[in-house]
């Protein structure tokens, strides 16, 4: 298979001795994401199975709420991402995103039913979506563009470090305090004090100055991207159709014989592979470009599909979780400054219209998961397998 060359827009690296050191407002942004995530993964790493097997929702209906809830994560991207280039403000929009969050968890504390445990699962994916575009505009512009790669891969490992610590976090109650309904509300209590943290730091942090687009309608915004921009949203959208919820690679652990509790390990080693991998694959990309680090993210999902199709044994699942995390550094971080490379003037916009299009595309998917894994799992890995060398296929024609 022929990789595409270098991007232009992405020189190499600096030489040694003469790298451009991190604008200390992608350690703080770095801090306030650990925090969330602390408390949100506290959650998530138990979510899928206390679904289904304490609150005794189906596998369908997992798939259900989980797309809606990656549906929401990018209902209002595009908007956020407008609103943040037309006013040139990148602060006031992530507080808001950060803070919708942080109240969603509100209802885990007042109810345990599926119709809250869904209504949370989807609302607090609202207040993730609304900060995204203006976050990662916030860091594309105080990254140098020499570093930008490595910049957004130390963001993402210190937002993976609060997963690694969260999963952990909820494996020390649920060890301490046994499985029951009790800890989980425990649990829930516990994961809400760090998410109120991570907004008052924020709210902190000295805003940077923008540029205004304030006399662009949303049609005008989206005619204004770089027709590069456009032709990625080719091969992201077809990806995001193998893109399915994490949740099943838990219940296929979960099938293959570990108990809640190992669960929730094998998820803080699928995020402790992210933070170690992503300034990794973020120095990587600077040095050969981050085109090559995409096709290579999209080949390494492939793979581990197929290898979900034939594992059977514990530690093939542990093998194909680590190798998930390296994936998941290289799909969270370098499409965010790829964007950044090929669309310089409007990268909030950008960042929520490819946020918006793949996560429309994520309900299908997980729909999609759901109903094949009621017939034979294998069918929805399968799939995904196949969409991925398809994804890749596009991305090299549309290069």
């Amino acid at each position: 298979m022929m990789i595409p060359p270098n991007d232009a827009r992405s020189p190499p690296i600096a030489a040694a001795g003469k790298q451009t050191k991190l604008h200390p407002d992608i350690l703080k942004l770095g801090l306030v994401s650990f925090l969330t995530d602390l408390s949100s993964e506290m959650i998530f790493s138990v979510f899928a199975v206390f679904f289904t097997t304490i609150a005794g929702a189906s596998a369908a209906l997992l798939g259900l709420i989980e797309g809606l809830a990656d549906f929401s994560a990018s209902a209002l991207n595009y908007l956020a991402g407008w609103l943040s280039d037309r006013s040139g403000k990148r602060k006031s929009f992530t507080i808001a995103g950060y803070g919708f969050s942080t109240l969603a968890k509100i209802l885990l504390l007042v109810s345990n039913s599926i119709i809250g445990l869904s209504l949370f699962r989807v609302i607090e994916r609202l207040g993730k979506g609304f900060r995204g575009p203006p976050r990662d505009a916030w860091l594309s512009s105080v990254a140098d563009e020499k570093t930008r790669g490595y910049s957004f891969g130390v963001h993402k490992a210190l937002d993976k470090s609060g997963a690694v610590l969260g999963p952990l976090a909820a494996y020390g109650l649920l060890r301490w305090l046994g499985e029951s309904a009790g800890t989980y509300r425990t649990l829930f209590w516990v994961a809400f004090v760090p998410a109120v943290l991570g907004v008052a730091m924020l709210a902190l942090i000295k805003e940077p100055p923008g540029v205004r687009h304030e006399r662009e309608s949303l049609g005008q915004n989206w005619q204004l991207l770089s027709p590069g921009f456009k032709r990625f949203l080719i091969p992201a959208g077809i990806f995001s159709l193998a893109y399915f919820s994490l949740g099943f690679l838990l219940l296929k652990a979960h099938a293959t014989g570990f108990s809640v509790t190992d669960i929730v390990l094998l998820y803080a080693l699928f995020n402790a592979l992210c933070v170690m991998a992503a300034p990794l694959v973020g120095k990587l990309g600077d040095r050969v470009g981050r085109r090559r680090i995409i096709v290579m993210g999209y080949a390494l999902y492939g793979l581990i599909n197929l290898g979900l199709m034939f594992a059977s044994s514990q530690w093939e699942l542990i093998a194909l979780f680590a190798c998930y995390g390296v994936f998941y550094a290289i799909d969270e971080s370098q499409n965010r400054a790829f964007i950044a490379d090929i669309e310089p003037e409007r990268r909030a916009t950008a960042v929520g219209v490819y946020n918006f299009v793949t996560g429309v595309l994520y309900l299908p998917a997980s729909l999609a998961a759901g109903a094949l894994w009621a017939l034979a799992p294998n069918l929805a890995f399968g799939l995904a397998a196949l969409l991925s060398g398809l994804a890749i296929a596009a991305f090299v024609t549309l290069r």
